[in-house]
């Protein structure tokens, strides 16, 4: 599973080198084989090549005589690009890609246990701090812990 994040810097041709944590655990799920997609908060969403399947797999199935079912699998389908770490553990992220998250040169990578996003820093930072500020948000969440106070 991916957990915790970390702000990185893309190099001059956009590549983005995984924390070494990740790295090992890429390699062994996936030999690097990863696909990035686009995702509604307007960042990223990076997959392990198995779980991307399996995720493409359920998209897919969807019944797409609703016109919200079709769009979200038009625009994360045909967002889906392919990548493959390389030696060094970066993968370059195509201009396209980074244009629609408005990444730069620093950028957040968040794992999200099956998943990565990758989030503009600036936007990062004001989704936290609007989720900080908010206090109501997990309110009407459903408890992660109910399982455990049986």
């Amino acid at each position: 599973m991916f957990i915790g994040g970390s702000t990185v810097n893309l190099d001059a041709k956009g590549r983005l080198a995984f924390p070494t944590r990740y790295r090992d655990e890429l390699m062994a799920r996936c030999e690097g084989k990863v696909v990035l997609t686009v995702d509604e908060n307007r960042c990223l969403s990076l997959y392990p090549q198995g779980d991307w399947e399996e995720f493409q797999r359920s998209l897919v199935r969807m019944p797409n005589q609703d016109a919200r079912v079709r769009t979200l699998q038009r625009v994360l389908l045909g967002h889906a690009t392919p990548l493959e770490m390389d030696k060094n553990g970066r993968v370059l992220i195509p201009p396209r890609l980074r244009e629609f998250a408005g990444l730069d040169k620093r950028v957040v990578l968040t794992g999200l246990g099956y998943k990565f996003e990758i989030w503009n820093e600036e936007a990062w930072e004001k989704l936290c701090g609007d989720w900080v500020e908010d206090g109501s948000s997990s309110k009407d969440m459903p408890d992660p812990f109910i399982d455990l106070k049986r």
